[in-house]
């Protein structure tokens, strides 16, 4: 079972990992592939299309403002709760987005950020981004899922079926209890002494003290 305690326990704003965290990081890794093709600079407008369950509470719980900030280059487990507010309103005031901190592009709340009601396949949590040239062209689009616990996976990892991205095979691997205690007889361990071996498969012993007393 490959799976970090860094994935069980996140650090993100609230009220909700599906509608928040999940939001923010969707947009932030838009942001990042965006950079990463050189297309921050080229984006003149950007389209926000919430649905299902995303469209119909998000805004209760901050999925929108979520998923700006997220296009600012912000993640939750980084951003600065109090700046939230005093930004959306800037971005109201002006309409201005800072897109990855960077780039200054048009948006309009009402044209640019959709609330739909219909659902796309594979969760109800969803999300689609879409950057636009000067033009009008399409330059990137991608639909994202919050599936919980602020975990998000995009249309592609949807439709291949293989939702969990990472393979790293780890040294004590177990899918339920009863395998964790046996696991730690057959080789003399306790529990954390395990734990802490398996995560040490993907970060130093000193980076995991680190991020658990972080969280």
């Amino acid at each position: 079972m490959a799976i970090s305690v860094f994935d069980l326990f996140k650090i993100g704003i609230g009220p909700s990992s599906s509608h928040t965290v999940g939001p923010m990081r969707a947009a932030a890794l838009f942001s990042g592939a965006l950079a990463e093709r050189r297309l921050l600079e080229r984006t003149a407008r950007l389209q926000v299309r919430l649905y299902g369950s995303l469209s119909a509470t998000g805004v209760g719980h901050g999925s929108d403002r979520a998923v700006i900030m997220g296009l600012m280059g912000e993640w939750p487990d980084q951003v600065d709760p109090s700046s939230i507010e005093p930004r959306i309103a800037e971005l109201l005031a002006s309409g201005q987005l800072q897109l990855g901190g960077r780039v200054s592009i048009a948006f309009d709340w009402q044209c640019d950020m959709l609330l739909l009601d219909e659902n796309l396949p594979y969760h109800p949590n969803a999300m689609t981004l879409s950057a636009f040239a000067a033009d009008g062209s399409l330059l990137h689009e991608n639909t994202y899922y919050s599936v919980g616990g602020g975990f998000v996976v995009d249309a592609e990892q949807a439709a291949s079926g293989q939702l969990d991205q990472d393979h790293t095979v780890l040294p004590y691997d177990f899918n339920s209890a009863e395998q964790l205690l046996q696991l730690c007889k057959e080789n003399g361990l306790r529990v954390s002494e395990l734990m802490m071996a398996n995560e040490k498969a993907w970060r130093s012993e000193a980076e995991i003290r680190s991020g658990l007393m972080r969280l």
